[in-house]
């Protein structure tokens, strides 16, 4: 007895359904309106990519000795850069001496790479970042191992712009958790203070609390005594931050359902072991992605510390700008600084989408 065969269709898909010219069919001419954005955005494109590589590249200037010669031609001068990048990078820094903020940089952002190595996620990471900070110190200050001593107001330019933001995200981190604990906690008082303080800072911007700690606070300390002038605009960075991550975390916590806290309570964990092992490790997953918008704009916004006087990555740049000789090339110097900042805030950026795909905190539908 035969069984019947069951015949395979060979048949292809028409011509129609693939291709380039069917996928531009679906994406960027499927209506009238997208028909009409495709063609704006097409021109806009023809109207300013081609001026732009002519400006950025094709007549570019890099070799020029002086600001005449870059005048002559009609591209970038990018020999504004060259000749000024160790005022732009470094600020004020004693010109023979600026090796040390180079090497000073350089142990930081390797800090910053090594620290999202989840193998260092443990005692180890303390330790390198203990080392990194002290050897960091040592570089920029001086006064030890035949360095010569350099106050921290001639520091500026990008070490200074790291060290800023560096302290600001990892002090304020820790801060906002306990605030946004506090928030929710359950004694009156507590709650209070960390609910006046988290509104209260939030309700000003970071440009007031700069000006208090430059203008206003040296009135309230005692005679005689004074703090330096970084370290209070450190500090005013590291309340602002504080505030807005408490909210952030704060958030994260109340999307956990009440089932772990509980699941918690049923194994007799007590409520600081609750938080450290259960609570806080899901809520801080579930906001990995406003934190790390929270970190990216607080490395942007050191560069408000330039309307107190010290010598950012913003602030050097604009001293580089007083030399009469190169003036006129303020779009060159703005791009540059403007690329710096985008590579560290576009590398917090994806790290933080690898991240979390790692610790999947995403939820499939």
């Amino acid at each position: 007895m035969s069984t019947p065969t069951t015949k395979v269709s060979t048949e292809q898909a028409p011509a129609s359904g693939i291709g380039v010219l069917a996928w531009m069919r679906a994406q960027l001419f499927s209506s009238p309106i997208n028909s009409l954005l495709t063609i704006l955005s097409v021109w806009l494109l023809l109207a300013t990519v081609p001026a732009m590589v002519d400006w950025f590249v094709i007549n570019a200037n890099v070799s020029a000795t002086t600001a005449d010669q870059c005048r002559e031609s009609t591209g970038a001068c990018w020999a504004m850069i060259v000749e000024k990048h160790r005022i732009i990078l470094f600020g004020l820094y004693p010109y023979d001496e600026q090796w040390r903020p180079l090497i000073a940089t350089g142990i930081l952002v390797s800090a910053i790479i090594l620290s999202g190595w989840r193998k260092l996620w443990n005692l180890s990471l303390l330790v390198m970042w203990t080392l990194a900070l002290v050897a960091v110190a040592i570089l920029m200050w001086g006064g030890v191992f035949g360095l010569t001593y350099v106050e921290n107001s001639q520091w500026g330019g990008l070490p200074l712009t790291l060290i800023l933001s560096t302290f600001g995200i990892a002090l304020a981190f820790p801060l906002g958790i306990v605030l946004a604990l506090g928030r929710r906690s359950n004694m009156p008082a507590i709650k209070s203070i960390c609910v006046v303080y988290i509104e209260l800072i939030r309700g000003v911007p970071l440009i007031s609390l700069l000006f208090m700690s430059a203008v206003m606070l040296p009135l309230f300390l005692p005679e005689g005594m004074n703090i330096d002038k970084l370290l209070r605009a450190q500090i005013a960075i590291i309340l602002f931050a504080a505030a807005y991550m408490a909210e952030t975390i704060r958030g994260g916590l109340q999307a956990i359902p009440k089932g772990q806290f509980e699941g918690a309570d049923s194994l007799g964990l007590s409520y600081w072991q609750q938080m450290r092992l259960i609570v806080l490790p899901q809520a801080l997953k579930i906001v990995i992605p406003p934190l790390v918008g929270l970190f990216i704009a607080l490395f942007k916004d050191t560069s408000l510390v330039v309307i107190i006087g010290i010598f950012d990555l913003t602030q050097a740049a604009k001293v580089a700008l007083t030399d009469q000789a190169w003036r006129g090339f303020s779009v060159e110097v703005y791009i540059f600084i403007s690329a710096i900042y985008f590579v560290f805030c576009y590398s917090m950026s994806k790290y933080s989408q690898s991240l979390e795909k790692r610790l999947a905190t995403g939820h499939e539908r």
